[in-house]
């Protein structure tokens, strides 16, 4: 049986099409920008509903395309923090008939986790996955599956919302969002020591694909260039410096970087740099799989 995953983030919501060997039938990224208002008011305009549950439909016609009759839609952090959720929800039974799945952030962790190991080599030591969204950043640690975690407020949209206040971001802007990812990492490597001393990182989602896009050069998107490529921190340090000093219009110029990714980009960077320097990461490993990959192989599995 084909397997359709539909995954409603807080910046983009992405299609995943598998058939009952794994094998990708089709794999579709499209930027709505659910939880563009969330920062602001703690709740998902209508404006940003309307368009993603378009978009949701148009996913759905993709999966049916491919004779795809189990179709899941879940939701992360945006829809876990909104005060409206129930009306997002309302409005895609009512267009799609099926209902969303919003993910707590243990399953996010989890799910996301065994996505992101998907195509790396087996390493029988802790493993830690850092998955950079829209409205959240996780972390995981564990070593063939997830088994602690742990979820700061900052995404690269959340964290543009918050702390991004000009076109070229003002250096004061830049430290206020490191240091707050710092102090909330702090926290964490109090409640997870193992976060401290893994045997390998790797980063997932278009944050960190798009950051190690633009390191490559990448003129368009090549995932076997980027599928376990090792990003160095000096590199990740590189590419910060350069988004921080860019306006927009400059930023949209660099190959890798999506015109729909640049203006939450520096944002984005920012939580990568706080992550890598905090936790000393001399590296991670870059994993074009994530939350889409785990929750399809869960799908598989049932009868």
């Amino acid at each position: 049986m084909n397997v359709a995953i539909i995954d409603v983030g807080t910046n983009s919501t992405n299609l995943l099409v598998q058939d009952a060997n794994g094998a990708d039938l089709a794999r579709v990224i499209a930027t709505t920008r659910l939880g563009d208002t969330l920062q602001q008011l703690g709740s998902l305009s209508d404006d940003a509903i309307a368009r993603t549950v378009d978009t949701i439909a148009s996913h759905i016609e993709v999966a049916r395309s491919h004779d795809t009759t189990r179709i899941v839609i879940t939701g992360t952090a945006a829809c876990r923090r909104a005060s409206n959720t129930q009306q997002f929800i309302d409005a895609v039974q009512a267009r799609t008939g099926i209902a969303v799945e919003v993910l707590n952030e243990k399953d996010e962790a989890t799910f996301a986790f065994r996505g992101a190991l998907t195509g790396l080599p087996e390493v029988l030591a802790p493993t830690l996955v850092i998955d950079i969204g829209g409205g959240s950043t996780e972390y995981t640690v564990g070593v063939l599956d997830a088994e602690m975690s742990a979820s700061i407020p900052f995404g690269s949209v959340t964290g543009t919302a918050s702390h991004i206040t000009t076109d070229r971001a003002r250096p004061e802007d830049l430290t206020n969002l490191i240091g707050a990812v710092s102090d909330e990492l702090e926290e964490i490597q109090r409640a997870i020591p193992a976060i401290n001393s893994p045997a390998r990182a790797i980063g997932i989602a278009g944050t960190v694909v798009t950051i190690a896009a633009i390191e490559i050069g990448l003129a368009s998107f090549d995932d076997t260039a980027l599928h376990g490529f090792v990003l160095t921190r000096d590199a990740a340090e590189d590419v910060f410096r350069t988004m921080a000093t860019e306006t927009l219009a400059q930023r949209v110029l660099n190959p890798g970087l999506s015109a729909d990714r640049a203006d939450i980009i520096v944002a984005g960077c920012c939580i990568l740099v706080a992550t890598m320097r905090r936790l000393r990461l001399d590296e991670i490993i870059i994993s074009t799989r994530s939350l889409l990959d785990g929750l399809a192989a869960r799908e598989r599995l049932k009868p």
